[in-house]
């Protein structure tokens, strides 16, 4: 390198340096694309399009879903993770975010570092259901039918890895018990079988369940978070049926590939509490069994954390192998 591009090269810093704040004050300038990492139709995709347009319309530029799914949220988050660090393209995660760690030895991206969180959008309860036939109507009851039954009860998964698996294998780790999962193609296919009284119970998304609960074709036995759901406020929570601790939160959230400028967090950040406050957008949410969270990006950051490690521990002790 010679003595001329030496003197060019302070230059060209102090100019990249002025530019990134540059183009965080005139944030947004353009269409923000958000990727939903599942098909059209499921939770995240549902909660997206109900918070997005009012986040798009306070935060003044169009915000475009981009469905990509496939592998459990794992191809649409990579594609987000390798996306240029400029708010230009954020991702809504369900918990399959925090879950995928603790069943996939190599995840294509780091599930921390290579994003920055901005907030927990909204929280879906889980809802520990039953076929009315089993002869238990509340956790307790169950549990002691489970201990003279060791290895006969069962439970309906969407599959390895999923909310409805580690949340069974978490009961059975901190109830004493041995649930067995059977594995089916999806949460629709276990709850088609759960109705027909082929299997014993379900850990499903309280939405997918409740009708059933209030005509009596399921019993739901608890929910499974801090605080029970205005949807069944009738049910108690793990916690209160005697688990302590027992929490599943199927935290669906915001986050952006790492690297985005402060102040461009701030101003998604800013737009998306703006959206979740919105009176239409809490009672869309409440219609869908979701509950409003909107945390900062620093208690998002200590959400993710404590999530990941959570579901890792409860893998190893269920002796779940990563794929």
């Amino acid at each position: 390198m010679n003595m001329q591009c030496l003197l060019y090269l302070p230059g060209l810093a102090l100019t990249a340096l002025l530019a990134a704040p540059a183009a965080a004050q005139n944030y947004p300038a353009k269409t923000v694309r958000m990727i939903v990492p599942f098909p059209p139709g499921g939770n995240t995709d549902i909660i997206a399009r109900i918070v997005v347009p009012k986040f798009s319309e306070d935060l003044g530029q169009q915000v475009v879903i981009d469905n990509r799914g496939g592998a459990g949220s794992i191809i649409g988050t990579e594609i987000a993770s390798k996306s240029p660090a400029d708010g230009y393209t954020l991702l809504m995660v369900s918990a399959a975010h925090v879950m995928n760690p603790s069943v996939t030895k190599k995840l294509p991206y780091d599930s921390i570092k290579d994003f920055a969180p901005i907030s927990v959008v909204a929280d879906v309860p889980t809802a520990f259901v039953s076929h009315p036939s089993l002869p238990v109507k509340n956790v307790k009851e169950l549990v002691a039918l489970a201990k003279t039954r060791p290895g006969e009860l069962n439970y309906a998964t969407a599959g390895i890895g999923t909310v409805g698996h580690l949340a069974g294998e978490l009961f059975n780790s901190m109830a004493g018990v041995k649930l067995v999962q059977i594995l089916y193609k999806g949460s629709g296919p276990a709850g088609i079988d759960l109705l027909a009284g082929h299997v014993h119970l379900q850990f499903a998304s309280m939405p997918a369940v409740i009708q059933f609960v209030r005509t009596g074709k399921m019993r739901m036995l608890a929910q499974t978070g801090e605080k029970r759901s205005a949807a069944a406020a009738d049910v108690p929570t793990m916690i209160e049926s005697g688990l302590k601790g027992y929490v599943v939160s199927s935290g669906f959230a915001l986050l952006a590939p790492a690297g985005t400028p402060k102040p461009v967090i701030d101003r998604v950040h800013t737009s998306l509490i703006k959206a979740l406050r919105n009176p239409d957008v809490s009672k869309n949410l409440a219609g869908q069994g979701a509950e409003p969270v909107g945390s900062t990006p620093e208690q998002h950051d200590a959400f993710n954390k404590a999530e990941i490690q959570k579901w890792i521990k409860v893998a190893r002790q269920a002796g779940i192998e990563q794929k």
